[in-house]
Parts: structure tokens; sequence; C-alpha cells
């Protein structure tokens, strides 16, 4: 989740450091082992343990390759490809916004959205960001730093000259404590906010798991503001020039793309299609005694 926000505010103007260039020369060969470069306090997309779904999905395709998964553990902050992809410490990127300039992206593998949180109690089901009550209600987002503005639900939110009840939490959080993005959630269910507007991977798992029942609701619009869209193409990523190890995962992705998309699903992840629609999946309500995963054993609670 850090890295994907990251990597939105990137597209808003935050500045990125470059990446490696390609001379167009072959790639070289690599360890017989499917390096990944990953979180290790990042669920519901990576742990340490392995409980994510993008561990999940790179266990999957190891397998087929006959390789054990090696990863290279470093929080998904600023730095986090310079540090890991581009200094040859791994190889893959199992989440990455389809077409990131710093790496090469394979085709994508999901598509998922923005998507409003509300406690089930509340029956404020929202759907769009002109619902006339978000002027009424406290808004929980995510931020970087002390923009606002910085992802898409502040930009849709400002545009609308709606300020004075939102509520900023910190993408970065406390990292001792359990995926920290997910205190935004926890913040609706314990009432801090009435709604939190979230990145749907993180707020499917984490609603599903919430001892309050809560409901997740795609945001319907397409677009947040100044060219900025809600939905985003998720895919992998190496090194530009590794065309050996993009054509491996370009053939997993195709072969396994019904076995990934269970995975997901079993995530709570809610999926879009190409042009931002909700598929019936992403617009069922999380079901409060029907939890995504089985609990696991990393630190930290759950609300």
């Amino acid at each position: 989740m850090t890295w994907i926000a990251i990597r939105l505010a990137t597209a808003l103007g935050v500045a990125a450091f470059a990446a490696a260039a390609s001379n167009g020369t072959p790639s070289p060969a690599r360890a017989r082992a499917l390096r990944v470069c990953a979180d290790p306090n990042n669920m519901p997309f990576s742990d340490s343990a392995g409980h994510g779904f993008e561990n999940r999905i790179a266990s999957l395709i190891a397998r087929d390759l006959h390789e054990p998964v090696q990863y290279t553990w470093w929080a998904q902050r600023r730095g986090f490809v310079r540090n890991t992809l581009s200094a040859e410490r791994c190889d893959v990127v199992i989440g990455i916004i389809a077409g990131d300039e710093q790496l090469s992206t394979t085709t994508p593998y999901y598509r998922s959205t923005y998507v409003f949180v509300t406690r089930r109690s509340s029956r404020l089901r929202l759907a769009s960001m002109d619902d006339p009550r978000l002027h009424h209600v406290r808004i929980g987002i995510h931020v970087i730093g002390d923009d606002y503005n910085s992802l898409p639900p502040g930009v849709a939110l400002a545009g609308r000259g709606i300020v004075q009840n939102v509520v900023g939490y910190s993408i970065y959080g406390n990292y001792a404590q359990e995926s920290p993005p997910s205190t935004l959630i926890s913040a609706v269910a314990h009432g801090k906010v009435d709604v939190a507007i979230a990145w749907g991977p993180l707020a499917g798992y984490y609603a599903a798991r919430s001892r309050v029942p809560l409901d997740v609701s795609p945001v319907t619009n397409a677009m947040a503001g100044h060219g900025i869209p809600f939905s985003y193409a998720i895919a992998m990523g190496v090194r530009k020039g590794d065309s050996t190890l993009r054509g491996s995962l370009e053939r997993e992705l195709h072969t396994r793309r019904d076995a990934i998309r269970r995975i997901l699903q079993e995530y709570r992840v809610p999926l879009v299609s190409d042009d931002g629609g909700a598929e019936p999946q992403a617009r069922a309500n999380v079901e409060h005694a029907a939890p995504a995963v089985a609990p696991h054993t990393a630190s930290g609670g759950t609300p």
C-alpha cells in the first residue's frame, strides 16, 4: 500500500528518483531463485511471515519456475526501488502501477480502485465523491507528510471544497505496529471518523477482519481531478533491460491468471474493469461473519 501511495503521489508532482536505464543489451543471467523486493510489514500485500497476497502470488510463480523465493525486505517508502531493485539486491516487485517509468512492467494482473469504508450500523453507504453528505461527516484519508492533496481522495475532496471535516492519517504510520496504513480502517471501526476513503486492497482486507461490521463501496467517480484517476492497473516490475525475467513473469501471469484471481478475491481485493467499473465482487458487502483470510500471527491487533 505504501509503495502504491508513493507512486500515486509522484504522479501528482512529488519528486521521484531516476531508474536504471536500459542500454538494449541482453539481460544478465540471474540467480536460480525468484528474488523478490518486498516490505516485511505491509499487509495485506506482504509481510515477513509470508501472509500477504503478494507473498502468495510470488510463491505460486516460484513453484512453477522450480525456484525458491528469496526476499529482500525493505520498508516501502521513498527510496524503495533505489535501495532494492536498482541496487540489484532483488529482481522483481510483485505490485507496482503498470507503466511505472522506473521499471519494466508486465501486463497488469489486476485493477483496483479507491473505496469508501463505513460502519454498517451507520447505513452511510456512499458511492460518489459528489454525495452531499460528504460535507457533513468526518472523513479519514491517507496523507504523505502534511500534504492532504498528495493522494487522489485529498485531491477530490479539496476540489469540492471539503476540507474542514477531513482527518489525515499518515501513510507511513507507526512502523512498530502491524501494517501502519491500516490505522485508517481502524479509525472507522472505532468511530473516530464516519467514513474512510482508502485504496481498495487495504480497505477490503481489513474491513473483512473488523470486529465491527464495515461496508466497502467502490468510488464510482473516474477521476479525482487534475487528470488523476481513482482506479489503477497493477503489474509486476523488473529492472529495465531484464527481458528474460519479464518474459517468464508474463507467461506465468497468463497461465496462472485464474489462480491469481482467486487469491485476490480471497483477500477481498475490490476488482474493477479496465474502464473503472466495479465488478460484482467489488460491489458486495464485506460480511463481518466471513473474514477474508484466517487470522495470522503477525504482531499487533485489528479492530
